[in-house]
């Protein structure tokens, strides 16, 4: 229990680095955004409350506290993934907005948003897993802390990276519409697996399934271009997918 005395003090950075990247998108046009956005954007910025607040009371000497609140936060967690998951349709909705007024839209092309699903859709049910190891392994501290701790880093990437991506744009506007949107996507995976790394190797846990899976989640979003580009998977999210 003593190794994760500070664990909530550390929660706090991730914590800060989603709100920093998700602040442009989410508060730029807060009165516009439509309703499954606002539920997913809270229900996603208290399960990082929790991963502070949870520590806390289980190295302070609050465990009933932990326990109780360790209950909600499951609910919390299928909210964070079913509020995910019902929002798919947005992106196929900017895919038909991206060919349709290709001016307003520029370098996203409609590849770009069948990207986005392709990630999101493996992304959703890695944090998932990493919940439900959680609860299995909740009577190894040790276990179950990082996989907690693992699904931070598991759902980081659309927050940052819409973050960096519009910072990039707006280095470059007088470039608009030839700016290579994918290039941000890089830089946020950079750092995401670099932040992985470094509180594996502070945490002792490198070699832990829970980092394979933060890491293989991370990769995969490098290759957002050609799993949008993909004919099949475009087919395969059209029909699956339904607005």
């Amino acid at each position: 229990m003593e190794k994760y005395k500070k664990l909530h003090l550390f929660m706090i950075f991730p914590m800060v680095v989603m709100q920093l990247g998700i602040a442009m998108d989410y508060w730029g046009d807060f009165l516009d955004n439509a309703w499954s956005v606002h539920i997913h954007y809270w229900t996603g910025t208290v399960w990082y409350l929790y991963l502070i607040i949870q520590p806390y009371y289980a190295t302070h000497g609050q465990l009933e506290k932990h326990r109780t609140n360790g209950i909600i936060g499951m609910f919390l967690a299928g909210g964070v993934c079913f509020t995910a998951l019902s929002m798919m349709y947005r992106d196929l909705q900017s895919v038909q907005n991206a060919i349709e007024f290709p001016e307003r839209f520029g370098p996203f092309e409609p590849y770009f948003f069948y990207g986005v699903i392709a990630i999101e859709i493996p992304m959703i049910l890695a944090f998932g897993f990493a919940v439900i190891m959680s609860i299995i392994k909740r009577k190894q501290i040790d276990e179950h802390a990082w996989w907690l701790i693992s699904t931070v880093f598991i759902i980081m990437m659309p927050a940052l990276g819409r973050g960096i991506q519009n910072v990039f744009i707006l280095a470059q506007l007088d470039q608009w519409p030839d700016i290579d949107i994918i290039f941000p996507t890089y830089i946020t995976q950079g750092v995401i697996i670099t932040m992985i790394l470094i509180a594996a190797k502070i945490y002792k846990k490198l070699k832990h399934p829970a980092t394979y899976l933060a890491l293989l989640i991370n990769i995969l979003c490098f290759f957002v271009a050609p799993l949008g580009k993909s004919e099949a998977l475009q087919w395969f999210f059209k029909t699956l997918i339904k607005g």
